[in-house]
This record gives C-alpha cells, sequence and structure tokens, in this order.
C-alpha cells in the first residue's frame, strides 16, 4: 500500500510517467494518507533536477547550471508549484476582499505580482544555488534536501487548517491531514535533511518550519483558509528558504 501511495503522490505531483497499474486501486479520497511520502517525493524531484545542475555545472558554468537546475524542476513538476505561488501572489497582493482574491486566484491569467513573484523567486534560486556551489557544499544533497524541506513543511498548511474554497484539489489534504500524518511527514524531512546535508541541514530545516508557520498564519487570516494554490507556494517558498538558510 505505501508504495501504491508513493506513486500516487509522484504522479500527481509531477509530470513523471507513472505506469497506471502502480496506483491501481486507489481512490483519490484516500490521497491524504500519501502525505507521509511527500519527503521521499521531493527526494527524487530534487535529486533529479540536482542532477542537471551537477552535469551542466564543468560545461557551462554556475549560473546556466543553476538556472538549468530551476528548469528541470518546473520541468518535472509541469510548473504546477510555480502556478500556485503566481496565483496566490496575484490574489493576496490585490487588496481586495477575500471572496475577491479567492476569484483572482482562480483567473488563469497572470498578473503582475504573480509575475514579479515568479521572477524574484527563480531570481533567487539561481543566486543562492550559485553561491552554495561556489562555497563548496556538496549540490547534489543540498538540492534533494531543499526538494525535501519545501515537500515536507507544506504540510503545516494543511493540518489543522481550513480549506479557503468549497471545493478543489486542496481539499484532499487541507484540514483532513491528521496529527500523526503530519508528525511522520516533518519527521521523515528532518531524517532526510539532515542524512543529505550534516552539518546544517537540520537547522535550514526547522528555520523552514518556523517561516511555513508564519505563512500558514499570515494566509489564514487573509484568506480565511487554505487553497490548493497556496500549498504550491508554500513548496515554492520553503526550497527558497532551506537553501537561503544553508547560506
Amino acid at each position: 500500500m505505501i508504495f501504491r501511495l508513493y506513486f500516487a503522490m509522484l504522479q500527481f505531483m509531477s509530470r513523471l510517467p507513472v505506469p497506471a497499474r502502480w496506483t491501481q486501486g486507489l481512490e483519490a479520497h484516500g490521497y491524504v494518507r500519501g502525505i507521509i511520502t511527500f519527503p521521499f517525493v521531493g527526494l527524487l524531484l530534487g535529486a533529479l533536477a540536482g542532477l542537471v545542475f551537477v552535469i551542466l555545472q564543468p560545461w557551462c558554468g554556475l549560473p546556466l547550471a543553476a538556472l538549468g537546475y530551476v528548469l528541470a524542476l518546473a520541468l518535472l513538476t509541469g510548473g504546477f508549484h510555480l502556478d500556485g505561488l503566481a496565483d496566490t501572489c496575484d490574489g493576496i497582493f490585490s487588496a481586495r476582499s477575500r471572496d475577491r482574491m479567492l476569484e483572482i486566484m482562480r483567473d488563469s491569467r497572470l498578473g503582475t505580482h504573480g509575475g514579479l513573484a515568479l521572477i524574484i523567486v527563480i531570481v533567487a534560486k539561481v543566486l543562492v544555488v550559485s553561491e552554495l556551489s561556489l562555497r563548496g557544499s556538496p549540490m547534489l544533497a543540498v538540492l534533494a534536501a531543499a526538494s525535501v524541506a519545501g515537500r515536507s513543511a507544506c504540510v503545516l498548511l494543511m493540518y489543522n487548517q481550513k480549506y479557503a474554497r468549497e471545493q478543489g484539489l486542496g481539499n484532499l489534504f487541507i484540514g483532513k491531514v491528521s496529527g500523526q500524518q503530519a508528525s511522520i511527514t516533518l519527521a521523515g524531512g528532518a531524517i532526510l535533511s539532515l542524512l543529505l546535508v550534516p552539518a546544517t541541514g537540520i537547522f535550514a530545516f526547522a528555520i523552514t518550519l518556523v517561516a511555513m508557520l508564519i505563512l500558514a498564519w499570515l494566509l489564514r487570516r487573509t484568506l480565511g483558509g487554505q487553497t490548493g494554490d497556496t500549498l504550491g507556494a508554500a513548496i515554492e517558498l520553503g526550497e527558497v528558504i532551506f537553501l537561503l538558510a544553508l547560506l
């Protein structure tokens, strides 16, 4: 069962081709049980994108290799989380009513605030990845750990949270994750962060958790709860915060 859940989450959160038979018999309402596999989904996606950085770096230098990592991660996820970040920023920075914010977040068009958020996050990733590499960090492990941290910490926007809409993909997880599931997810993220980056990984993971708690509180106060878009935003911001904390 745990393997079916893992592949279901991998299928849900990425564009990797997962054979249908590997997730056979698992209904959508059971996806919440797969939350405990999020750290390991992040491990695979981060390792694959990190491998792109390691391969490109000797050939085209740090900035372009870092950009290659960012693009690889975006391609692996289909830009799913980046889209959530852009929609969230378009909504919450519109300075409108709660209902209007949620309406704006549903709009498929990219607004100014969403565009700025994408530029800032992508540039920040390129710069911090380049800097970490210059400092001699083990980049494959670091980049894998960043994806682990982002996907583990987002459980804080699910556990004991309210879904801000009546229906949507985020409703599969938000408000449905138990305390035990949240604890296992966070423990998995902490252990992997410690193993991948022994010296500072657990510190960076702790900083990421604190930032996600603050983000969850701010979004709940602004939107009245969480949505699938805010989960995507949390994953993207969690990755950046983890990498920055390693500096």
